[in-house]
């Protein structure tokens, strides 16, 4: 009588790999895409009539203070919303079958790098903006919050595992809960090890939009939509960074 090894029977199973996640790997990318965002954000609040791009929540409290002291702009963070939820329910559909995530992640970091350039274009042609409602001014604006929305479909639909890199909220609250379970130290080793793992590259990501914030300002303050270029170049920054996997190969390898 044949008896089956268990050497048999581990060859039935074939463990197919998932997807790269960019947990375990490089900080980098989601790093510079985060000091993107930050400096997208203030530089679009200070030139654009108070209209956040990339924190969304922020327009619906720039409305409310529009109407009792009439100091920011009106159109942009009313557009704001529905832009944002129009451009990201697009590529979601787009971008969403695709089953190749190196190629999904290729094309929405060009995306973006475009959109952020033809801001910047418009920007310097025809700013600064006395009517943070005028047509030209909005349409900047929106050009940026179409980058954003952009930017969080990348990072929910081609980078799996990393923390958001515009919604600092989120962010701080889940590294919080890390340290705080890191600090107790009463789970299961894998547990600890993905809640480190995950603390270092949010860290990184609560530091990066701080410091692109804190850049974006000085420099609109000094030079205007000049300013779009820092988000500009470390969009296409990201672009090359994207083109590598968390094991360093070529991503579209």
């Amino acid at each position: 009588m044949n008896i089956p090894s268990a050497d048999a029977d581990a060859d039935v199973v074939v463990h197919q790999p998932g997807p790269p996640t960019m947990l375990a790997g490089s900080w980098l990318l989601p790093t510079v895409l985060s000091i993107t965002a930050g400096s997208v954000d203030v530089i679009g609040f200070l030139a654009l009539g108070g209209v956040f791009t990339a924190h969304i929540t922020g327009n619906v409290v720039i409305v409310a203070a529009h109407y009792v002291t009439g100091g920011f702009g009106q159109v942009g963070p009313l557009l704001a919303v529905p832009v944002f939820v129009a451009v990201l329910g697009v590529l979601a559909l787009v971008f969403g079958a695709v089953g190749e995530v190196s190629g999904s992640r290729r094309a929405l970091l060009i995306l973006q790098t475009a959109l952020l350039a033809i801001c910047l274009g418009l920007g310097v042609a025809f700013g600064p903006f006395a009517d943070a409602d005028g047509p030209i001014a909005v349409l900047v604006g929106m050009l940026a919050v179409a980058a954003m929305a952009t930017q969080n479909a990348l990072v929910r639909l081609a980078l799996q595992g990393v923390p958001s890199t515009a919604v600092m909220t989120t962010n701080i609250t889940q590294l919080t809960i890390d340290v705080a379970r890191l600090v107790r130290h009463r789970r299961e080793p894998d547990t600890l090890a993905t809640a480190r793992r995950r603390a270092r590259v949010t860290f990184a990501c609560v530091v990066g939009f701080v410091s692109g914030a804190a850049i974006g300002a000085v420099l609109e303050v000094h030079g205007g939509l000049w300013a779009m270029a820092l988000p500009v170049g470390l969009a296409a920054v990201a672009v090359l960074l994207g083109e590598r996997r968390t094991d360093g190969r070529s991503g579209g390898r």
